[in-house]
């Protein structure tokens, strides 16, 4: 996998603050999404539901 194309999503947590910090490493097309950062709605096994999760920098 390209590390060029990497992207650190990081959960804000459900309503009460579960499963907040939790992190996916995922890949983005830098062709079309260059500028925009994602947010998308994921699983979050901390929390045990679907939580959104928000394009961060890495670390």
């Amino acid at each position: 996998m390209s590390q060029d194309n990497l992207i650190r999503l990081v959960s804000v947590g459900d309503e009460e603050g579960n499963g907040k910090g939790h992190v996916i490493w995922s890949r983005k097309n830098m062709k079309k999404l260059r500028s925009v950062k994602l947010e998308i709605k994921k699983f979050n096994p901390v929390a045990k539901k679907h939580t959104v999760y928000k394009e961060k920098p890495k670390k």
